[in-house]
C-alpha cells in the first residue's frame, strides 16, 4: 500500500533523525522539542543573494547570508593582542644569555619562561573550550587579552636579580592567556567571514601571533643589548622593554571590550546560518570531543600537526643556543634570523590561506607544505655550521616560510573534517597537541644540543617530521563544511553555541518579529 510506504520511511527517518542527533554534539531528544535540524539542511540552499532563508522547524524567516564590516575591526584588534602575547612568549628566550646573567640562573630556567606557555595551555584546554562554546566568542576575547595585561603589569615588578619567581609568574599569567588566544583564529574566521574569504581570515588571524614572534625576535635585542659587565644598565633596559609592553597590553584590552561581539547581526555564510539556528542549550560538550576523537582523519592530522608545530616551537626556543654555538656573540644576529624565519612564516601563511580560499584543496596542500618543511628542516640542519650567516638567513626564511605556513592550513583542514563541531574545540585539541609535542622537543632537542651538537638536535627533529609526512598522508580528505556551503550535501548540524544565553535570547525576539512583519 502507498500508504503504508509513506509511514515506513516516515518512521525510518525518524530513527535516522534519532541516530544522528548524538552524532553532532546534541543532547538527546533536545531536538525533537524545536524541530529537527536535519529540517534545515533538507531544506533547498537558496543562493546568498537570495533576501530571506526559513529558519528550520518554525517557519520563521530568516535573514540571507550577508558580510558586516565590523569583521574587519574584530579581526585587526585581535591580531594585535594575539601579537602581544606571542612577544612576550619568545621575549625570555631570545635574550637566554641575558637573563641567565640578570637572575643569576641556568639556561634550563631561562627555557622554561618558554616553555611554561606550553606546559599552561595543555591542562587547561579543555576548560577553555568549554567557556568558548558555552559563554561565547567576546568574554573569552577579554579573558585572553586581560590576562595578557596583567602579565604584562607583573613583569614590571620583577626587575630585580632575587625576583626570578614573580618573572616566572608573570609568564604564567601570559600563558594562561595564551590558552584563550591560541583557538580562536578559525572560530573568528567561521563566525565573521564569507566562504570565499574564511581561510584567508584564518591565516590573517594566525599571522597576528607570528608577527608578535617575529618582533620579539628583533626588539628584545635591540632594546636590552648584553651589558655583561653593567647588570644595572641590564636591569634599566629590561624595565623599558617590560614598561613598553605592559603599556601596549592595556591599550589593547580596552580596545578589545570596545570592539568585540558575540557575532555578527547576519551570518556571513549557509554553514553558520544553518548552525546559528540551533539554541545553545542544546549542545553536549561532552559528546562533541567524543565525536572528535572517534573521528580518525581528526586524530591523525591531531599528531602531525602537534609534531609540525612542536618542531617549531622547540627551533624557535632553542634558536640562540643553536646560532651562538656556531656564531659567538651573535645574539643580535641570531634575533635577525628568528625574524627572518618569522617573516618568511607570515608570507606563506598568507599565501595558503589565499590559495585554499581558490582552489578549496586542502589536503593537496598540507602535504605538500609538510614535505617541504621537512626539506627545509634537513637544509637548515646541514648548512646551520658551514661558517657563512648569510646561508643561516636564507635557509632560516625557507624554513620558516613552510613550517609557519603550516599553522593556518592545520586549522582550516580540522575545521573542514570535523564540521559541524565547534571550531574552537578542534583547533584548541591541535593547539594542545604542539604544546605536548612542543615540550617534549624542546626537552629532548635542548639536551641533544647541549650535550652533542645543534645538528643531533635538528636531525632528532627531522625523524619526527618524517612520521608527520606519513600520518597526514593518511588523511581522508571529507570537506564536509564546504559541502554545506555549496549546497552538495545534506548533513545533521549540532548546535554550536556562537550566542551566549543572554545573546539567544535577543535573536529569538528577532526572528519573532521577522516572522510577524512576513505574515
Amino acid at each position: 500500500m502507498a500508504g503504508d510506504g509513506a509511514e515506513e520511511e516516515e518512521e525510518e527517518g525518524e530513527r535516522q533523525a534519532g541516530r544522528s542527533s548524538q552524532l553532532n554534539g546534541f543532547l538527546p531528544g533536545k531536538e525533537a522539542e524545536r524541530g529537527s535540524p536535519a529540517a534545515g539542511a533538507d531544506a533547498e540552499v537558496l543562493p546568498e543573494a537570495e533576501a530571506m532563508l526559513l529558519s528550520p522547524g518554525s517557519g520563521a524567516a530568516r535573514a540571507a547570508p550577508r558580510l558586516s564590516r565590523r569583521r574587519l575591526a574584530v579581526l585587526a584588534v585581535f591580531c594585535l593582542y594575539s601579537l602581544a602575547n606571542a612577544f612576550q612568549w619568545i621575549q625570555y628566550s631570545i635574550l637566554s644569555s641575558v637573563f641567565v646573567r640578570f637572575y643569576r640562573v641556568a639556561y634550563t630556567h631561562v627555557d622554561w619562561l618558554s616553555m611554561v606557555y606550553m606546559v599552561a595551555y595543555v591542562p587547561l584546554i579543555l576548560p577553555a573550550t568549554w567557556l568558548l562554546d558555552t559563554r561565547g566568542l567576546r568574554l573569552t576575547a577579554l579573558l585572553g587579552s586581560g590576562l595578557n595585561c596583567l602579565g604584562a603589569w607583573l613583569k614590571c615588578f620583577s626587575v630585580s636579580q632575587s625576583l626570578y619567581p614573580l618573572t616566572l609568574l608573570a609568564q604564567t599569567v601570559c600563558a594562561v592567556a595564551q590558552v584563550f588566544i591560541l583557538g580562536l583564529p578559525s572560530r573568528i574566521a567561521a563566525v565573521w567571514f564569507g566562504p570565499k574569504e574564511v581561510s584567508t581570515a584564518c591565516a590573517v588571524a594566525v599571522l597576528g601571533n607570528q608577527l608578535g614572534t617575529a618582533i620579539g625576535f628583533l626588539l628584545p635585542p635591540v632594546l636590552v643589548p648584553n651589558t655583561v659587565d653593567d647588570t644595572e644598565l641590564m636591569g634599566h633596559n629590561v624595565s623599558i622593554m617590560f614598561y613598553g609592553t605592559a603599556a601596549v597590553s592595556t591599550l589593547l584590552f580596552l580596545l578589545t571590550g570596545i570592539v568585540f561581539d558575540e557575532k555578527p547581526k547576519f551570518p556571513p555564510s549557509q554553514a553558520q546560518a544553518v548552525l546559528q539556528d540551533v539554541p545553545p542549550e542544546d549542545y553536549s560538550y561532552k559528546q562533541s570531543i567524543i565525536n572528535l576523537f572517534r573521528n580518525i582523519p581528526f586524530v591523525l592530522l591531531l599528531i602531525s600537526y602537534g609534531i609540525m608545530t612542536g618542531a617549531f616551537y622547540s627551533v624557535s626556543t632553542l634558536l640562540n643556543q643553536m646560532i651562538t654555538t656556531h656564531y659567538m656573540g651573535e645574539e643580535v644576529n641570531a634575533g635577525r634570523i628568528g625574524l627572518t624565519l618569522v617573516i618568511a612564516g607570515m608570507v606563506g601563511s598568507i599565501i595558503c590561506g589565499l590559495w585554499l580560499d581558490y582552489t578549496k584543496t586542502y589536503k593537496q596542500t598540507t602535504v605538500i607544505v609538510y614535505i617541504l618543511s621537512f626539506v627545509g628542516m634537513i637544509v637548515f640542519t646541514f648548512t646551520l655550521d658551514l661558517g657563512y650567516l648569510v646561508i643561516v638567513f636564507v635557509t632560516g626564511g625557507v624554513l620558516g616560510f613552510f613550517m609557519t605556513g603550516y599553522l593556518p592550513l592545520g586549522f582550516e583542514f580540522a575545521v573542514e573534517i570535523t564540521y559541524p563541531e565547534s571550531e574552537g574545540t578542534s583547533s584548541g585539541l591541535l593547539n594542545a597537541s604542539a604544546q605536548i609535542f612542543g615540550i617534549l622537543f624542546t626537552l629532548v632537542q635542548g639536551k641533544l644540543t647541549t650535550d652533542y651538537s645543534p645538528r643531533t638536535g635538528n636531525l632528532f627533529l627531522c625523524a619526527w617530521m618524517f612520521v608527520g609526512i606519513i600520518l597526514t598522508a593518511l588523511i581522508k580528505s571529507d570537506l564536509r563544511r564546504q559541502n554545506i556551503n555549496s549546497g552538495i550535501l545534506n548533513t545533521d548540524i549540532k548546535a554550536v553555541p556562537v550566542d551566549s544565553p543572554t545573546e539567544q535570547e535577543k535573536n529569538n525576539t528577532v526572528f519573532k518579529k521577522q516572522s510577524e512583519s512576513a505574515i
